[in-house]
Formats: C-alpha cells, structure tokens, sequence
C-alpha cells in the first residue's frame, strides 16, 4: 500500500490522542503570553518597574528552559502522560496563584514555579505523538501540534488584555489559570488519549537496557538536531522580534509596513507548517524537505537583506521566508522523532529542543549588537546565515542511530 493510502485512514484512537495534546500545547502558549498585556495595571498596582516586571518573564524562560532536558528524563522514565499532566496542573495554578499574589517577590517564586511546569511540553507532547500516531500521519500530527501552539500565543493577549481592562490584572491571571486547571483536569480524567508506555518499558520490549542521558547526549545526531534547533530559533528570534526596527531603520518602511512584515511572517509561517505536514507524510526524505526549505527560506532571507527594492517587496520576502521555515517544521519533528533510540524519545526531544530555547538567548543579543552598530540590514542578513548554516545539520540528522 501507498504512503498516501496509508495516511489517508485517521483511526479515532489517534484522532483522540491528537486533539488531547494539541489541547495541551494550546494551554502552554495559551499561558505564556498572559502577563506582558498587564504590565502597565501591574506596574501601578505593585509599585515596581518595567525592569521587576521583565524578571518575572525571565525567571519564568529560565526554568522553562533549563527545566526541558531534565524533563525528558523524566518523561523516558515515568511516562510522558503523567508528566504532562503535572506540567499543565502545575502551570496553570502557579499562573492562577500569581492573581492572589499580594506583593511583588511572590511574583518570582511562581514564575519559577509555572516555568517548571511549561517545561514538559514538549518532551512529553511529542513522545506521546511519537507512540500514539503511525508514522504515514505523523508528519500532521506535528504540524498539528505547532499550529495549537501558535493560536494559543495568538489569542493569549486578547483574551488577557480584555480581561484585565474590564476586570483587572489579578482576575485576568487567575481566570486564564483555572481555564488551564480545568484542561488539565479533563485531560487527567480522559486520560487513555495520553497513555503511553514509559521509555523504559519500550528499551526493556526492544531487548537491553535504556541508555542514559550522556549516552544520548553524546550521539552525533543528536548534537546535530539540537544546533538544528539552535540555528533555526537564532534565526526566528531576529525576524520575529527585531526585523520592525531594522525594516524602519535600514530599509525605510514605516512602522505600519514593519509590524505587518512581522504578521505576515507569522501568516506564512502558519501556512507553511499546515502545508509542511502533508508534505512531510508523503515523503519518506525528510532530510531533504528540511534541507530544502531552509536553504529556500536562506536565499529569500539574503535577498531581503541586500536586494536595493521597496519596503513593500522586501516585506513580501520575509513572509516567504516564513512559509519556507514553516514547511520544515513537520518533518524537522519526524526527523528528531526518526534519530531517538528506543526509550529514549523523551531524552532527544527535551535535548534538541533545549537548543530552541538557547537559541531565543543568544539571538537578542547578537541582533540587539548590529543594530546598536548601525547595522540593520545585517539582522535580516544574520537570520538568513543561520539558516543557511543549518541545513547541514538537517543533513546529518537524516538516518536513525544505529
């Protein structure tokens, strides 16, 4: 039978397991963009700065962050649902408890608290993907997940901001955590979707012992897949978050033009990961689905940089450059998904995806650097060589380890 009659046939059992952690990938996002819309009802209620305000946010990336490797571990040995649950359960009444935070220092330790939960996310969700969907539908099963991240992170600031303009800061945070609590709860009593067996269990049916962390931190591919992840996200961190300024300052578009080159980024991409996950099961070269699209994505990025054309045409090769990473993505998960050992998915996911988050650190920096040095073309520029670069390490990670 064909890739395409293959994955044509969506079982219900998958369908289930699907909507479940899309559910939860959802709330992750759904979360993590609750607070900057209150900022300012913050800032006046508790007497602190923009600066105190920010530490939150921090405190909250760094333990999301650093908590992701030691989550995967955790997932390979007890279980990806459970601690999925305890992930979402967590974050979101850390998030509900900073409502009733009566000064600003409590703000921190639940930060802390909320980024420890946020950090299961993604070891936990794509584990559970990995064993619950066949691999001829895998491809938009993850695209599947990405896009539930994105409108999350879409409608987290509506609804944030709309709540504390009619309600207040404190009711905004504490509704949006008891809606995630109750996610939570639901997931936790419908819980067959999420079931699926530990790492170990899954090395023990295979014959041997589970490798251990610094095995598979030590495997050429997965080093690969993780500066994979670092490159890609150096190059995200530039366009989304500095490619306004640099579009103002390097290239004369006004700042309405700017932000709508950062919206339109975000439209292809979207588009480019619905697309990317059909793309990605009828194909089994996934290697060179990523390999493409990146270098695609590098070249439209060089042309923005240096082609001498109007705002309006550079603003139209970003938003290609968006697609084209976007279209990776699917099969940038099944090619992590393809590189673990068995019992290890959890181990891999959280150590590649670890390389997003210091990717999101490195990136400011660097593109904050050019463009103190007058240098805004080279942010476009920048994010163009890291993809670049990166389609090598797509290259590498293509054949599962021995």
């Amino acid at each position: 039978m064909s890739i395409e009659a293959r994955a044509a046939r969506w079982p219900a059992a998958e369908v289930s397991s699907i909507g479940a952690v899309c559910s939860a990938h959802f709330c992750s996002h759904f979360l993590q963009l609750a607070l900057a819309p209150l900022f300012i009802m913050m800032r006046a209620d508790l007497q602190v700065s923009f600066i105190e305000l920010g530490l939150v946010l921090s405190v909250f990336y760094l333990f999301s962050g650093g908590g992701q490797v030691a989550a995967g571990v955790l997932v390979d040995r007890f279980g990806a649902d459970r601690l999925l649950l305890a992930g979402i359960l967590t974050q979101g009444a850390a998030t509900a408890a900073m409502g009733f935070a009566p000064t600003y220092l409590l703000l921190l330790p639940l930060a802390a608290l909320a980024g420890l939960g946020n950090s299961v996310y993604h070891p936990a969700d794509l584990s559970i993907l990995s064993h619950k969907v066949a691999a001829p539908r895998l491809g938009r099963a993850f695209a599947a997940h990405v896009i539930a991240g994105s409108v999350g992170f879409g409608l987290s600031p509506i609804v944030s901001a709309a709540i504390g303009a009619h309600f207040g800061w404190r009711t905004a945070l504490i509704a949006m955590g008891l809606l995630v609590l109750l996610v939570g709860l639901l997931l936790a009593v419908f819980r067959g979707p999420l079931r699926a067996p530990a790492g170990r269990a899954v090395h023990a049916a295979a014959g041997g012992a589970p490798l251990s962390f610094l095995q598979v931190l030590a495997m050429p591919v997965v080093l690969m897949a993780f500066l994979y992840f670092t490159l890609t996200s150096v190059a995200l961190s530039g366009l989304q978050s500095f490619s306004i300024v640099a579009l103002q300052e390097g290239f004369g578009a006004a700042v309405a033009l700017a932000t709508l080159a950062v919206a339109l980024f975000q439209v292809g991409n979207t588009a480019g990961v619905a697309i990317g996950g059909h793309v990605a099961d009828r194909s089994a070269q996934h290697h060179q689905i990523a390999m493409g699209g990146l270098a695609a994505a590098a070249v439209f990025g060089f042309l923005a940089a240096w082609l001498q054309a109007a705002p309006e045409v550079t603003v139209g090769l970003i938003a290609l450059v968006g697609f084209f990473m976007g279209l990776t993505t699917p099969s940038r998960d099944v090619l992590v998904r393809g590189a673990a050992p068995a019992g290890a998915t959890g181990k891999v996911f959280g150590i590649v995806y670890s390389g997003f988050d210091i990717g999101s650190l490195v990136g400011p920096l660097l593109f904050g650097l050019m463009l103190d040095h007058h240098h805004p073309r080279m942010v476009i520029a920048g994010a163009a060589a890291a993809l670049a670069v990166a389609v090598g390490t797509a290259f590498a990670v293509r054949r599962r380890p021995d």
